[in-house]
């Protein structure tokens, strides 16, 4: 890490001498010294942060460049604090000028003396670093034969989920038949072993299994973090459980204790068949707390819970513990083949050195996927690279410490760049999955993302989040229907690692409940809060942050809360993160954050945004999504550095389960906000002259418009035919009767990739057909005679199509050949929708369809059967009729056939004044007498 801090120094270091070349003349003598020693010593720390763990002289001087790096960059970014910055014209500004001139002698005398000071200490450190290139011998820093002779034991890296898993059938079978004994009693399956093993692989693919899925139509999947409470846990199963019901906020559930939750789950459960994982059990304490929160019902329930302690696994499932063992030899090279060469056989003269590495990993998954993401990299032709290695993981070691060895092998290998990116990984807690574009946006105002020609700093960014994927460090938890990333998360032994080596390279320090006593690192960079509220004070002491982000998740406000960020050291704060924070003013001290690049109001109660927001001129990214701000001030157009506003809410309308986005009021000029890639959402009825002013923001990436009149259509037309860049566009009109009229869209973005409409539609705009970019599409509203399918099913790379309210017609017919491409299909609100024909050939590729509220459909889609790759079917508050269709003892006249082999179908209806859920294999068990399938009662009523 130290040869990062000097990099991105050395960077901002040249910036600032070509941007402050003339104030900073009488220092450039001590700073390009400065520079021509830390270049110098650059590529002597890469090899040297490999071996510092087993060289204390080399580790304390890793750590003395790395505080000097320190000490420089806050003397510059103190320097750009106090110069003014020159303003208007008159009497009154040139006595401002005479002041400012005053001011900036002033600064310059101080970092003057600063950097002479920090040059003595430099010449010190690089006394230190050529008395060791002596000593040991080294001429050459940085070269392949320094490398060689200098790199020892390094740690480990690893994988977290492999598309196709080696060696998991056997126990994957036995576990399924464990699940599927024919006993009444709820029972315990556990599986057992220590880390890396692959535990969590193979109960996601059991959990997944098609099988299990119709045998258990109830599941829930939870983690047992460290530091886990039982209270949040039972929150975390009836969220998941009512899942089913289609409801993702059951409400007042925040508002229970732990019994009336115990008490919620056991009713819910009683009378039902369910699977609940609990991921990594760490103690038997841990197991007794949950034992009895699950009923032990006599429908056939089971438990499976993954563990690294024997105990645990006796205490629970004794008669069905799983003993999972290490991979064959076999297995072990099938899998280290696959990832280091995917579908290429291994080259013959590699075998040998592949061999011995494999022999290091001892069957191990992890360690065998974590290695092969190095080798991967590698040139194939240069053996010597594969032959070091072998030599840098040293002798087989105890499996904690080879597991670490081989994850440090993984992380050194990494370029600089990404090291940080991982370490970032460190700041968040444990077992959360992280969002995709806020990681993005957090790197960037980091300063980790290097300029890339042709690329804007999302687009190298995200190439880095994929390399780090396809290095096996981090895993995807969520992608979008369109195949891009939407959460990710780290290993939690990956995790256990990184946070040790960001406390020991003082990368970051986190307080939570376990930590809010410690003393705290002296030149720490990043403070990362965890639903406490320790004295920020105190956790400064000598240290000056560049980063400051919260992550609160207790449910109600404490009265002593109190944030004061009006510290002197916190003033070179480049990134704050509050999302979630209870906060329901805009923090005041904020403002005077001049060096501020990346806000978060996220999730607060924050009604309003101060016009003294103009301050803030470096500001990147200010997140308001999700809190009450209704309107931006016109100060805002003086952060012209500004990359992502994000100001918008959804709220719910009632049992139709649809969200309505709600946006913010804009300064009309908001075209004089050139960098602007993400701009979501901005209501449109202000007048033309905001959407005349879209059309000035070139790089835009991404608009959402809300509360869009007919008449704005010609407007708003001519500027998204300027914005050549666009890839995403929402728009939503006033009302849901308003026509959106953007027909006369004459040049559309020719890469759009997702387009939103929520509005009235008199035709669906023919340009739709020639975005051969757009991957989805959401139309709601539309209320369209003539059917919508036609303009949309050739679109070659379509995998995501919603409708809600949009056809008035009473078929749809999906032709052969049509849709290649789709996945996902949701249809809602097709009120006089009668029938839905799909003919052969067409959505060859649909894995998921949703059905909802379409009163008329009596039947399931004739052709359906033809859909070999769905995979999901839900019918959401439709007729009883259709429903009964589907019921086994319906014969050749009924739809049971048709579906029979879709792994999921579910059914959510209204029945008697209750919403009731039932799976396709439930209807195995009930007789075609019956008036209809078993009620399962709305949440409100389990606990009102």
């Amino acid at each position: 890490m130290a040869e990062g801090s000097v990099v991105f120094f050395l960077t901002k270091l040249t910036e600032f001498l070509q941007k402050e070349g003339s104030l900073l003349s009488v220092v450039r003598e001590e700073a390009e010294y400065i520079s021509d020693e830390l270049e110098f010593m650059k590529a002597f720390l890469r090899v040297a942060e490999t071996i510092e763990d087993s060289d204390l002289q080399l580790k304390v001087f890793a750590k003395k460049v790395r505080y000097l790096v320190f000490d420089l960059e806050d003397a510059l970014d103190d320097f750009r604090l106090r110069i003014p910055s020159d303003n208007g014209y008159g009497f009154r500004a040139s006595l401002q000028k005479i002041s400012n001139l005053i001011k900036s002698l002033k600064a310059r005398r101080h970092i003057a003396l600063k950097m002479q000071r920090i040059k003595l200490r430099v010449i010190g450190i690089s006394e230190t670093h050529r008395r060791y290139l002596i000593r040991n011998n080294i001429m050459e820093q940085g070269s392949s034969s320094s490398s060689e002779r200098q790199l020892s034991k390094r740690k480990d890296a690893l994988q977290l989920e492999e598309a196709n898993p080696v060696g998991i059938e056997h126990p994957k079978k036995m576990l399924i038949e464990w699940l599927f004994e024919d006993r009444f009693d709820r029972e315990v399956v556990s599986v057992v072993g220590m880390g890396g093993l692959g535990k969590t692989t193979l109960v996601t693919r059991v959990y997944h299994n098609k099988e299990v899925k119709k045998r258990f139509e109830f599941r829930a999947w939870i983690t047992l973090s460290q530091s886990f409470t039982t209270e949040d846990l039972l929150k975390d199963i009836i969220l998941q459980l009512f899942y089913f019901l289609r409801l993702s906020d059951p409400q007042g559930v925040d508002n229970m204790d732990n019994d009336r939750l115990r008490t919620v789950i056991n009713e819910f459960l009683q009378e039902r068949r369910y699977l609940v994982v609990l991921d990594n059990v760490s103690n038997a304490k841990a197991w007794y707390d949950f034992e009895n929160v699950l009923p032990n019902n006599s429908c056939g329930s089971r438990i499976l819970l993954t563990t690294r302690n024997h105990d645990v696994a006796l205490a629970s499932s004794p008669d069905k513990a799983y003993n999972l063992s290490p991979l064959s030899q076999e297995e072990s090279w099938t899998l280290f083949c696959r990832k280091i060469f995917q579908n290429e056989p291994c080259p013959p003269h590699l075998e040998g050195v592949l061999r011995k590495i494999l022999v290091r990993c001892q069957g191990l998954p992890l360690a065998i996927v974590a290695i092969g993401g190095v080798l991967a990299t590698k040139d194939r032709w240069r053996i010597d690279e594969w032959e070091l290695v072998h030599r840098s993981l040293g002798a087989v070691l105890e499996d904690n410490d080879r597991l670490r060895s081989i994850l440090s092998l993984s992380y050194n290998d990494l370029p600089y760049y990404l090291k940080y990116c991982l370490m970032y990984f460190s700041i968040f807690p444990a077992d959360d999955s992280i969002e995709h574009a806020r990681l993005v946006r957090l790197w960037i105002a980091e300063g980790f993302v290097k300029e890339k020609e042709g690329m804007t700093l999302e687009e190298v960014a995200e190439g880095y989040l994929n390399e780090l994927i396809k290095r096996s460090l981090v895993q995807v938890v969520d992608t979008t229907t369109d195949g891009r990333v939407k959460t990710c998360r780290v290993h939690d032994i990956l995790l256990e690692m990184i946070i040790l080596k960001s406390r020991d390279q003082d990368f970051a320090a986190i307080a939570n409940e376990q930590s809010v006593t410690m003393m705290w690192p002296e030149k720490v960079r990043r403070l990362s809060i965890h639903n406490v509220m320790p004295s920020i004070q105190e956790m400064l002491t000598a240290s000056r942050p560049r980063s400051l982000l919260m992550f609160w998740w207790l449910d109600s406000l404490p009265e002593s809360f109190v944030l004061n960020l009006s510290s002197h050291r916190l003033r070179l704060l480049n990134v704050l993160d509050l999302e979630g924070a209870p906060l329901t003013k805009f923090p005041n001290e904020v403002v005077s954050l001049y060096l501020l690049k990346y806000l978060s109001l996220r999730n607060t109660k924050v009604t309003s945004i101060p016009s003294s927001i103009g301050k803030l001129q470096n500001l990147e990214s200010l997140d308001l999504k999700h809190t009450h701000v209704t309107e931006l001030p016109t100060e805002i157009l003086k952060l012209q550095k500004l990359r992502h506003l994000l100001a918008y809410r959804y709220e719910n309308e009632s049992d139709d389960q649809i969200d309505t986005k709600y946006g913010c009021k804009a300064p009309a000029q908001i075209g004089s906000l050139q960098s602007l890639q993400k701009l979501c959402f901005l209501e449109a009825n202000q007048g033309n002259n905001l959407l005349t002013e879209l059309g000035k923001l070139n790089q835009l990436r991404r608009l959402g418009i809300v509360k869009l009149r007919r008449e704005d259509g010609e407007t708003l037309c001519s500027s998204i035919g300027r914005l050549r860049n666009l890839r995403a566009l929402s728009i939503c009109s006033v009302e849901e009767r308003e026509i959106i009229d953007i027909e006369n869209l004459l040049s559309p973005p020719r890469f759009l990739q997702r387009l939103y409409l929520s509005g009235r539609l008199e035709r669906l705009p023919e340009w739709i057909s020639s975005l051969d970019s757009l991957v989805k599409v959401v139309l709601k509203w539309s209320g369209l005679t003539n059917d919508p399918l036609l303009l949309l099913q050739h679109l070659p790379n379509l995998v995501h199509l919603e409708f809600v309210q949009v056809y008035d017609g009473e078929t749809l017919c999906f032709q052969a050949k049509g849709f290649q491409r789709l996945k996902f299909l949701g249809l809602n609100r097709l009120d006089r929708l009668n029938k839905i024909m799909i003919e052969q050939g067409a959505m060859p590729n649909l894995e998921k369809l949703i059905v909802q509220s379409c009163r008329s459909l009596l039947r399931v889609p004739l052709g359906i059967e033809s859909l070999n790759d769905l995979k999901i079917l839900e019918f959401y508050n439709m007729p009883l009729d259709l429903i009964m269709a589907l019921h086994p003892n319906g014969g050749e006249d009924g739809d049971y056939w048709k579906v029979e082999r879709v792994p999921e179908v579910f059914f959510t209806y209204w029945y008697d004044g209750n919403w009731d859920i039932i799976s396709l294999e439930s209807f195995k068990g009930k007789n075609s007498a019956d008036s209809g399938p078993s009620i399962m009662q709305r949440p409100r009523h389990i606990w009102k």
